[in-house]
């Protein structure tokens, strides 16, 4: 009998998490094996060549390419400033003058003798990788990055908006079905990571935005209204890198949804720490979840000997994520063996949930996901 893979979100109070910190090209890793670190902490760094303009020489001065080397008032890779003449010409016994100008700071990489083509580099761009959670460094990728390790609790969420940020956690629902209005957010909430209940509204995104709140955790948001948020139409395939102020990460789904009661009282429960959160969000291959992490936080739950929970078993909770049950929460029931015939006429694998109102459904198990805790 084949075996099903079914995607888990984690809801544990105590787990230990493994974040890597890569950087885009190879650097300097700036802590050792065994070091601890704090979330804001720079752990490697290194330099992006900066961005290159073409420039043609020979044109602008009106000479032959080969002409070049004799025009030229600055040597290939100096540094030059913008405003800089770079090559100079003159005609007509001295009578018509011409010259360049650099429109950038930064380097004269190359001229050539051929097209004439000049290649100007701006400086480069510095990049540095926080470690993003408090913990210690486990491992060391060389000249790439760290394995930072924590022990925390960890909530995974379904999606999100915008990128990694630090902060205190604050209440302002007082329930999980409790919606998140803009009168609800406050100038002390600048700073914050606020926890709503249900969904948030987009005036309430919006006056967090006003607010330099710096993210948002709520059990849902409406699709429609992320265009509106962001001013442009977005794929929910990969996010993470929207140019935001507060940073979004939704529980459960699209639409009014009440976020999970276990969730709300593990948030709830950690009120007053500092959580590192992140929208980053890959439904795709490689799937990536949106985040709460609360290093050393609420240890009274542990963990299972294996790490990893019930699993797709009997008694586990799951989260229905496709449509027409999307968000919804419940536990699984059955696991029939034989393969059953869905109305779109394929035949698939399938799971018997019942839902949190008591209703009983039979969904192909790729629709539904176990909620780890």
């Amino acid at each position: 009998m084949g075996d099903a893979y079914t995607p888990g979100l984690t809801v544990t109070a105590d787990t230990v998490v493994h974040k890597t910190r890569r950087l885009p090209l190879e650097g300097t890793v700036l802590v050792s094996v065994g070091d601890k670190v704090v979330a804001d902490q720079v752990v490697a760094r290194t330099d992006l060549p900066g961005k290159v303009h073409l420039l043609n020489f020979a044109n602008k001065l009106g000479v032959m390419p080969d002409e070049l080397p004799s025009k030229l008032l600055f040597k290939e890779g100096e540094a030059i400033k913008k405003g800089d003449k770079l090559a100079a010409s003159s005609s007509f016994f001295g009578l018509l003058k011409s010259h360049v100008e650099s429109p950038i700071d930064g380097t004269l990489e190359s001229v050539s003798k051929i097209t004439g083509q000049a290649i100007l580099r701006e400086p480069p761009r510095s990049v540095e990788i926080k470690a993003y959670v408090d913990g210690t460094i486990s491992e060391i990728i060389e000249n790439e990055g760290v394995i930072v390790e924590t022990r925390a609790a960890l909530i995974q969420g379904i999606f999100g908006l915008a990128g990694e940020v630090h902060a205190e956690i604050v209440m302002i629902s007082e329930k999980p079905g409790q919606r998140l209005e803009a009168s609800m957010l406050t100038p002390k909430h600048s700073g914050k990571i606020v926890v709503g209940g249900s969904d948030v509204t987009l005036d309430a995104m919006k006056r967090a935005l006003e607010l330099k709140v710096a993210g948002v955790v709520v059990g849902g948001f409406a699709y429609h209204d992320i265009r509106d948020l962001l001013g442009y139409d977005i794929g929910v395939a990969v996010t993470g890198t929207e140019e935001m102020a507060t940073t979004l990460v939704v529980t459960e789904g699209f639409g009014a949804i009440d976020m999970a009661k276990a969730t709300f009282d593990l948030l709830k429960s950690n009120e007053g720490k500092d959580a590192s959160i992140t929208g980053a969000t890959q439904i795709r291959a490689g799937v990536i979840r949106p985040e709460v992490v609360v290093p050393s936080a609420n240890t009274e739950t542990q963990i299972d000997q294996d790490g990893t929970g019930l699993g797709f078993v009997e008694g586990a909770p799951v989260r229905c994520i496709r449509a027409p049950y999307f968000g919804q929460i419940g536990t699984v029931i059955a696991l029939p063996v034989e393969l059953a015939v869905m109305p779109s006429e394929t035949t698939v694998r399938v799971v018997e949930v019942q839902l949190e109102n008591d209703e009983t459904i039979i969904l192909p198990r790729a629709n539904v996901e176990v909620i780890e805790r």
